[in-house]
């Protein structure tokens, strides 16, 4: 018996590394998977690197609210419910001040990071409500729960989306669904490697050293320990636990 046998998971950034690291420990346990990524092949290469019949994937920009819709309609259609959703899409924009930040970089990042969440939870919450109830689970960030210098627009969105999560379990608990947000410290992919180079350019490496010295357990986390916490949150081990802000994070919260 797995601990999410039968449960029906949609993940969004489901072709990065958090997304596709999540998906495994999630199908190990007995999910159906269905990921979602604006990227069709590394989409068709991480359903195929998983493998097996309960993953499948739907292409969607998690900005374009149609295409949210769509997403979650072509779940019901597969698999006639969503039992846990996993808002996970996110980008990082561009290290710059304030007064330089490109505002046309500002809008994407908070289109991807916040409004995808939104429409996430605008149209996937009824469908989980419908089912009796579920978990809906946000990534945040380490920067949604601090400042950090050069980082303006995705520390906004990070934040923004724990004020969502907030709304959003006053008005779902009731239908027995949980939202949560969670927060994870640098993680080792592709986003970590290009906020390093854009903090330190030609010098990413002395960046993450940087960075690595603000966390007290000494090194970035890995993405199967954050999806580890998804994991946690997707089963019946956390059924009262609704409206947390978790992090993972080596204790860097802690500063």
């Amino acid at each position: 018996m797995g601990r999410l046998d039968g449960n029906i998971t949609v993940i969004t950034g489901g072709a990065g590394a958090i997304g596709t690291a999540t998906a495994k420990l999630f199908l190990d346990e007995g999910a159906t998977v269905v990921l979602v990524d604006l990227d069709e092949t590394a989409l068709k290469s991480a359903a195929a690197d998983l493998g097996g019949e309960r993953v499948s994937h739907v292409v969607a920009d998690v900005t374009d609210d149609d295409q949210v819709r769509n997403y979650v309609a072509t779940t019901v259609e597969r698999h006639g419910r969503i039992d846990t959703l996993f808002s996970n899409a996110g980008t990082e924009g561009v290290v710059a001040p304030i007064v330089d930040y490109p505002m046309d970089v500002f809008d994407r990042v908070l289109a991807v990071n916040l409004r995808g969440v939104y429409s996430s939870i605008k149209h996937g919450l009824p469908v989980i409500q419908s089912g009796g109830g579920g978990s809906i689970i946000i990534t945040s960030s380490i920067a949604g729960l601090h400042g950090f210098a050069g980082l303006s627009s995705y520390v906004a969105s990070k934040h923004a989306v724990v004020g969502l999560m907030r709304s959003a379990v006053l008005e779902a608990a009731d239908s027995g669904v949980r939202v949560n947000t969670i927060h994870p410290a640098p993680i080792e992919n592709r986003m970590m490697r290009s906020i390093e180079e854009g903090a330190a350019p030609g010098a990413a490496g002395a960046a993450k050293k940087q960075f690595e010295g603000l966390i007290p357990a000494g090194r970035y986390g890995e993405s199967n320990e954050v999806g580890r916490l998804a994991l946690y949150l997707a089963s019946d081990d956390s059924r009262y636990i609704t409206g947390a802000t978790i992090s993972v994070d080596g204790g860097m919260s802690v500063g």
